[in-house]
């Protein structure tokens, strides 16, 4: 694994509910941003004195209170983008679809769900990941920052590491990226 996938890996281990690694994963995590954002030495810089100084169950419930409980920062793309619309359902149709083809084991997430679309992104070829980091993973993601902005969260920098991320890789797609509508991602026919 390289360590560009296990970055990805790892962001989505952050956005995924705390569990008893999780501070090994946020450690493991600020060490390879570090060396990936050489720019940005502080990444994480409060988040993982917070995290490595609360119990579980405080981190399971600052996760819950800013995910789970907080719709304008919900962690599903799909949902940032199109709300309950019909195109929720396709998205999440083509991501589970990519998800499979990729051979990542999803979570217990919808397929939507950052904790799933990270580790894909990191395995897909870099024009079609860059086309899905900016139609869908970028625009998804300064939505989620924007519900959490100036709230004093330490999810907040998590949510810029991704999205620094996701925009390196968004520099990569070619043509420009299509409308949110028009995600180009490989055609698969669904069968029942």
């Amino acid at each position: 694994m390289t360590d560009r996938t296990h970055l990805y890996d790892l962001l989505a281990r952050l956005l995924s509910y705390p569990a008893e690694d999780y501070p090994l994963a946020v450690q493991e995590c600020q060490d390879l941003l570090r060396r990936e954002f050489p720019e940005a030495p502080q990444a994480l810089e409060r988040f993982a004195p917070h995290v490595a100084s609360a119990s579980l169950e405080e981190l399971e419930e600052l996760f819950t209170r800013t995910f789970d409980l907080n719709p304008v920062c919900c962690l599903e793309v799909g949902w940032q983008l199109y709300g309950e619309d019909y195109n929720r359902g396709s998205f999440m149709v083509k991501m589970r679809q990519e998800i499979r083809a990729h051979g990542i084991r999803e979570t217990i997430e919808l397929p939507d769900h950052l904790a799933n679309v990270l580790p894909l992104v990191a395995r897909m070829d870099p024009e079609q990941s860059g086309t899905l980091c900016a139609s869908s993973l970028l625009p998804a993601v300064k939505k989620m920052q924007e519900g959490i902005k100036g709230k004093d969260n330490p999810y907040e920098e998590v949510l810029e590491a991704v999205r620094k991320l996701i925009e390196r890789q968004a520099s990569r797609a070619t043509p420009p990226a299509p409308a949110l509508t028009q995600i180009r991602l490989k055609e698969e026919v669904i069968h029942d």
